[in-house]
């Protein structure tokens, strides 16, 4: 699977920000998906997770009735609506693919593929 993230940008606090993730080279709705964040000097966490069904999500507690994660099956893309952003959301974040198991982890070795990263800087 290719992953092609996209939508990041600099961004005052309280706004708001959608992004993409592109998704190809496998049948769309059979993995699960999430988008993890980094920020300098942390460890990579699992931010939202959604499953080959749209039926499950998870949300990490610091983003719950900020953000939302959506997938649409026709255009094989990803999305992480970010609203109410806060300088501690700034970050590289991530789209990955899990193909088997649960629908999320928060172990990223579990996850098979990854994209390339968005910088998402949120100024206060």
């Amino acid at each position: 699977v290719q992953l092609q993230a996209s939508g990041g940008g600099l961004v005052q606090a309280g706004g708001s920000l959608r992004l993409s993730c592109a998704a190809s080279g496998r049948t769309f709705s059979s993995y699960h998906m999430g988008w993890f964040r980094q920020a300098p000097g942390k460890e990579r966490e699992l931010v939202a997770a959604i499953s080959r069904s749209v039926v499950s999500t998870y949300y990490t507690n610091s983003v719950k009735d900020r953000f939302t994660i959506s997938r649409d099956y026709a255009k094989n893309t990803l999305y992480l609506q970010m609203n109410s952003l806060k300088p501690e959301d700034t970050a590289v974040y991530y789209c990955a693919v899990k193909l088997g198991g649960s629908y999320y982890s928060q172990d990223r070795n579990e996850y098979d593929f990854w994209g390339q990263g968005t910088q998402v800087t949120v100024s206060s």
